[in-house]
């Protein structure tokens, strides 16, 4: 008997929302390399800017043709080409001998106001 799909988590709103919101949580984090957001929010982010950093590593071979298409597909995402240049330029180049787990996620308890799970998700 096959399994029964299982959704992702949904953040609310369309789903388009919740890409831009991924996006702009990524940017963020290269940006400031640790935020504080939801537990939840951190736990989804996690594989997403796993993926694009793996991905900037990837770009990072300078005779490679597909450099190009990698660095143009990280700013497709994250849409902010400051950013890109940060996460190709800065980022990636710290974690050439690492396969992967580039990010910490640390839990701070619930929030005040409406006691949601809060984390630090930060690079390593």
């Amino acid at each position: 008997m096959p399994a029964t799909p299982r959704r992702a988590r949904n953040f609310g709103g369309s789903s388009q929302h919740q890409k831009l919101m991924m996006a702009n949580l990524t940017a963020s984090l290269i940006a400031a390399e640790a935020i504080v957001t939801t537990e939840a929010k951190a736990k989804a982010l996690r594989p997403i800017a796993e993926k694009l950093i793996t991905k900037a590593k990837k770009a990072q071979d300078e005779e490679s043709p597909m450099r190009v298409h990698r660095i143009r597909q990280i700013q497709g995402y994250l849409g902010d080409k400051e950013m890109t240049h940060k996460l190709v330029a800065e980022v990636a180049p710290r974690y050439v001998d690492r396969n992967g787990g580039y990010l910490r996620i640390l839990k701070l308890g619930p929030r005040q106001g409406d006691n949601a799970q809060m984390a630090r998700i930060e690079l390593v």
